[in-house]
């Protein structure tokens, strides 16, 4: 199948999955009958009746702000405690030990704002039950906050002159027991029946069907001839300090289960360490397209519900093809550039990188099994979504593949971005569109037939600049800490790259990594453990302070002086406004990086 047909293909797939997906979801939000409501309603309720909610209750604002504070605090907690335990809880046949402080509080901060971000290989750091009971809970019930608070937001549009927002305990209830559970469910299924692996068997030790020579500092040696004496040579000559491995590490564990909510939720943290390239997470391009359209699939879906949820669904539409028309771009800029690879790479035309024959162009860091094209499409979705999964290395990345990588999460995961915290970002960005086009035609700021006013604008460009300050601040501070250089793989622009890329990961809540850089430092892993929470938390609190204020409000009537906020006009402001602010605040650190690293490629 050529490239160009899998781009389209994916697409296509994910948009005719999206939009009854979407539909399903506002039902399910507003309490109306589903296809699954008669076996998974009496279980809502009797959550409610366990928890003691009451499900009439309204929360304003600030008391929504507060549930989900002592939610995620409570949440976080449980899982910060369990990892330091983990040497003395059950469900632990390796007998691995307790994680230490720093590290265990990177990778709470990490999973309870749906980052994700591993500082760790999973199959040699965490047991069974701290994966399962504490890091797949927190897939779970982060990903719902984010949908709660969307439609905490989205109620903000519907009510007229009232203070409530729902109640956060229902939108998790509801999201967790009618969407999540049964979608993953079927995710899991798939997954299996493609060959992924679900058990609760030890890791193993296999023999090699061919022993391999490595160097005394762990590189394989191509071309090595083992004698019989076990002296290695290569081409002849001996290499001193060189081990034969005959044996080899295969973890095991409940897999399947935890990718698929670590794709759907927008998560990203897997059971493994290097993910979805691993051959148990990721065995094939079934399990491949699997796990790559569920990346984007709820959040594609939560345009269209918000468009049904508000009664317009023009809007929903306009939102959707603006993300859309921004994910095209990406993904058109990594293909292009992973396809055409680096002048290094062809030497000067001696290596043949057509696709015609071959997989072609840049092939580092990437599975045959998948090739550059669901590289490529995986690596746009990942890092649009504040997923961070990956079936390739981002750090063999083009210095501009890498870039758009990189410049996805700084844009504030708004290009579709999480479970509902990418499309409450992205309505952020159109509140300030509307500003900015009303004050620019003479007209008064209104979306969705609620004014805009300076309170709901204040709020806005908190959500809107709360990703750039996380990133520019914890991204500066480490630059100018001596040991964190100790941590990069490569030195110059591409060093430098690997640690913005790391706080971008963390301030867009990503997760995903320039795999070189060792981010398992006592320092790295509380700066950006800090960051991550900062970037989660700050803009859920505008987000509900918007809301509060749009409840509150009256309903405009559309008049001949209404600006429209669905035609092709206010699509291209809300891209150039976002695009804007990325490149704005983003362009002088992206020039010492990828850009840099580019010209030095074309030297």
């Amino acid at each position: 199948m050529s490239a160009a047909v899998q781009y389209v293909l994916y697409i296509a797939i994910l948009i005719a999955l999206a939009m009854p997906l979407g539909r399903y979801i506002k039902k399910v939000m507003f309490g109306e009958r589903t296809i699954l409501s008669h076996v998974l309603c009496p279980v809502e309720n009797g959550i409610y009746r366990l928890m003691r909610v009451d499900v009439q209750k309204e929360m304003n604002w600030k008391e929504y702000a507060v549930s989900v504070g002592v939610f995620s605090a409570v949440g976080f907690v449980f899982l910060f405690a369990i990892q330091l335990l983990q040497g003395v809880l059950p469900g632990n046949p390796q007998g691995l030990p307790g994680v230490g402080w720093d590290l265990a509080f990177n990778t709470t901060a990490s999973f309870v704002t749906n980052t994700n971000w591993q500082a760790y290989s999973g199959e040699s750091t965490l047991s069974y039950l701290t994966q399962a009971v504490g890091l797949t809970v927190q897939n779970f019930v982060s990903a719902a906050t984010g949908i709660a608070v969307l439609f905490a937001f989205i109620r903000g549009f519907t009510k007229v002159k009232e203070t409530g927002l729902g109640n956060f305990w229902v939108d998790m209830t509801r999201t967790v027991v009618h969407l999540l559970l049964p979608l993953n469910l079927v995710v899991a299924l798939a997954l299996v029946g493609g060959g992924v692996i679900q058990n609760m068997d030890a890791a193993k030790t296999v023999k090699l069907l061919e022993p391999v020579a490595v160097s005394s500092e762990g590189e394989i040696l191509d071309g090595a001839v083992i004698g019989e004496d076990g002296v290695v040579t290569v081409e002849g000559t001996v290499i001193d300090g060189a081990r034969i491995v005959t044996e080899q590490f295969v973890p095991m564990g409940q897999a399947a289960s935890q990718v698929a909510i670590k794709q759907t939720g927008t998560n990203g943290g897997g059971p493994m360490g290097v993910n979805s390239a691993h051959g148990l997470e990721n065995p094939n391009a079934f399990t491949n397209l699997i796990e790559m359209i569920s990346i984007l699939l709820i959040p594609a879906a939560l345009c269209f519900t918000f468009g049904a949820a508000v009664k317009n669904k023009k809007q929903g539409n306009a939102v959707f093809i603006a993300m859309l028309i921004c994910l095209v771009l990406a993904l058109g800029v990594i293909a292009v550039n992973e396809q055409a690879a680096t002048p290094q790479l062809a030497q000067n035309g001696a290596v043949d990188l057509t696709a015609s024959a071959q997989a072609g162009g840049n092939m580092e860091g990437k599975e045959t099994r998948f090739g550059i094209a669901s590289s490529s499409t995986w690596a746009a979705f990942t890092t649009a979504a504040s997923n961070g999964s990956v079936n390739s290395m981002h750090d063999s990345y083009t210095p501009l593949g890498g870039m758009v990588t990189m410049l996805l999460m700084q844009l504030g995961e708004v290009i579709f971005g999480g479970v509902g915290c990418g499309l409450y970002g992205m309505l952020a960005f159109a509140i300030l569109t509307v500003f900015i086009a009303g004050l620019m035609v003479g007209r008064t700021p209104e979306f969705l037939g609620k004014k805009i006013e300076p309170y709901e604008m204040k709020w806005s460009v908190l959500v809107c600049l709360a990703t750039p300050i996380a990133i520019l601040v914890g991204s500066g501070v480490a630059a100018a800490v001596p040991q964190v250089m100790d941590s990069l793989n490569n030195g110059g622009a591409h060093g430098f790259s690997e640690m913005l890329y790391a706080y971008s990961s963390a301030g867009g809540n990503n997760g995903s990594a320039f795999a070189g850089f060792n981010a398992n430092t006592v320092f790295i892993n509380v700066s950006i453990g800090l960051c991550m929470l900062f970037a989660r938390f700050v803009p859920i609190v505008g987000t509900l302070a918007i809301a509060g204020g749009l409840a509150g409000k009256k309903r405009l009537a559309v008049t001949a002086g209404t600006l429209s906020t669905t035609n092709a006009m206010f699509i291209f402001l809300l891209i150039f406004i976002v695009l804007l602010i990325g490149a704005l605040s983003f362009f002088p650190a992206l020039a010492l990086g990828p850009i840099a690293e580019y010209f030095a490629c074309m030297a």
